[in-house]
């Protein structure tokens, strides 16, 4: 189950007690629900949080679904916009385990950064970091679903869902693009939503690239924020000793 289209392909296992995937719209207020599997935003949130700079894009490639799909409903007492407390019922996916096969490409939207394109680089520190479990905390769709990451082989072992050939999940959020990760001329200068319609097969959800993705729905018009050298927000990448 090997991609050799890209060099810089990277492979771990998340996993988690529980989840809550879902349409950002629908976690304005009172009831979360969550859907069957991860989304693409989600995994990629969860690579970034492993490792991330403005110089490139996560691009997520497939996701396995290695335990059973369950869902919990728990009641919670969120806290309200006026004040106090709420009472709402969220329902989590239970005892989570996938497999993420992802790779990068360079955020042609930064050209100022284009001298921090080093791609062997970029690869062995998400790889270190995978192994280190994350630079930042891992979670499942929502904060209080805290996540392991580890490295793996994807495709290897048994999962759930490898003896059924399809299973359609309808229309689903795939994710948000923000200025910074414009693919077009419509997506430049705008927050733009993405949705699509993923389906299993054995076990295995194949991603389309967000510029593939069907339907699109612009949200507001957005500014990037600049890099550079000059400005102090930059400083934070030279951090770790990776800017030169």
């Amino acid at each position: 189950m090997k991609n050799t289209k890209h060099d810089n392909i990277v492979e771990f296992q998340v996993s988690g007690s529980y989840a809550l995937f879902s349409d950002p719209i629908m976690r304005i207020g009172g009831e979360k629900c969550t859907y069957q599997v991860p989304t693409y935003e989600a995994l990629k949130g969860i690579l970034s949080s492993v490792y991330w700079k403005p110089t490139f894009l996560w691009v997520i490639d497939a996701v396995r679904v290695m335990n059973p799909i369950q869902m919990e409903t728990k009641g919670i007492r969120p806290i309200k916009y006026s004040g106090g407390n709420d009472l709402s019922y969220y329902t989590y996916l239970k005892d989570c385990r996938y497999q993420v096969r992802a790779h990068f490409e360079w955020n042609e939207n930064r050209p100022e950064l284009s001298a921090d394109r080093i791609e062997n680089k970029h690869h062995e520190i998400a790889r270190r970091m995978i192994r280190k479990g994350g630079r930042r905390d891992i979670f499942l769709g929502c904060r209080e679903c805290q996540g392991y990451v580890e490295p793996c082989v994807f495709g290897e072992g048994t999962g759930a869902y490898d003896e059924v050939p399809a299973l359609t999940f309808g229309l689903m959020y795939h994710g948000i693009t923000y200025a910074d990760e414009a693919y077009s001329r419509e997506t430049k200068g705008k927050m733009t939503v993405r949705f699509w319609n993923p389906v299993m097969k054995s076990g295995v959800i194949a991603f389309l690239p967000p510029e593939q993705c069907p339907q699109s729905k612009t949200i507001c018009n957005m500014e990037m924020k600049q890099f550079g050298a000059e400005l102090q927000n930059f400083s934070g990448l030279r951090e770790f000793g990776e800017v030169t």
